[in-house]
């Protein structure tokens, strides 16, 4: 059921990315042939108006088929026929709604795990760490950190944030009365020097959108370095450890599933991200590849002929197929 699972969400995400293209092409007037959620042979389909929509065999993408997008034609309703920028609109709807399901599929996940508030007392001391040792406990108040003013969380990380391996001393307010404590700090596994404390969370949806996203913003960042490392062959871990195919990726929202629905959420986001993401490469056959050529088309001020357009797009589709199916030969092997 995991598997079915799986296949149902990743199904869901290139929906949302093929919509963002389908919404925007009606909108420009753009006659759409097919809009269709999956590869291969057709499994569903039925036809509204002049559009057929289907579902197919393999969950491995999907497409919208729009009159003259891969070729030259005279249909005043052909993609090719729109302005530069409506057609770039339309190619970079998809990816921008992976990334705005990205937010909204975060805003759950924040508001069910919470967000640190910012009052300077502590939710949680970690054990076997210095703060626990020094004999700090939860909801005691730090009110100074070596003299300094403690009125919020921010001032506690922005405090801590200077120290290095030297103690430093700790007035705490607890009970009503006020203790002080001398901690050294201990460097983690991120080099930085910390004594085991954490915020009090507070579950709440309205604090949670801003936190939705600046995690998409970081992840955004994150993800870009991680492309910088694949073209640089600098991936920490490896090529082979850091990237998975269709196979893996089901395998991994299958193990998410199984740990419960806010992991699966979590992960369906980062997913969407990365679908975004990825696809805004300026790759042929990516919307990335494709948003490119029209940005030579407005530097040069004339169109790019479109077969020749269509075979760049094709060649790149194909070496893209390749890349894919020795991914997923790898994550084949991995699975024994």
């Amino acid at each position: 059921m995991t598997i079915i699972a799986a296949i149902i969400l990743f199904g869901i995400i290139v929906f949302i990315h093929e919509l963002g293209h389908f919404l925007f092409a009606k909108k420009a007037g753009v006659r759409i042939h097919e809009f269709a959620i999956g590869m291969g042979p057709k499994i569903y389909t039925t036809q509204k108006g002049e559009t057929k929509y289907s579902i197919r065999l393999l969950p491995l993408g999907g497409y919208v088929s729009m009159e003259g997008e891969d070729g030259e034609s005279n249909d005043p309703r052909a993609f090719g026929k729109k302005t530069l920028l409506q057609r770039a609109s339309i190619i970079f709807a998809g990816p921008f709604f992976n990334i705005i399901l990205t937010v909204l599929l975060f805003i759950p996940v924040f508001a069910y795990l919470g967000s640190p508030s910012d009052s300077n007392v502590l939710g949680k001391v970690l054990e076997n760490s210095p703060a626990i040792e020094a004999g700090l406990e939860v909801n005691d108040k730090i009110i100074e950190i070596n003299g300094a003013k403690i009125s919020n969380w921010q001032d506690i990380v922005d405090n801590l944030a200077k120290e290095t391996s030297q103690p430093i001393n700790i007035k705490i307010e607890r009970d009503n009365t006020t203790k002080d404590f001398s901690i050294t700090p201990e460097k983690n596994e991120e080099g930085k020097y910390v004594i085991g404390i954490t915020p009090v969370y507070e579950k709440s949806i309205l604090k949670s959108i801003p936190k939705a996203f600046i995690m998409t913003w970081d992840m955004i960042k994150q993800m870009l370095t991680f492309v910088v490392q694949l073209f640089t062959g600098t991936i920490p871990g490896g090529f082979e450890n850091s990237v998975s195919g269709p196979v893996g990726v089901i395998g991994i929202v299958s193990d998410a599933a199984k740990m419960g629905i806010i992991n699966l959420i979590y992960i369906a986001a980062v997913i969407s991200l990365n679908l975004g993401i990825l696809n805004l490469l300026p790759i042929p056959a990516l919307d990335g590849g494709r948003l490119l050529i029209l940005g030579i088309e407005a530097i040069r001020g004339k169109k790019l002929d479109p077969n020749k357009e269509a075979m760049i797009h094709t060649a790149g589709f194909m070496v893209l197929m390749g890349f894919m199916l020795f991914v997923t030969y790898k994550d084949i092997l991995k699975l024994f």
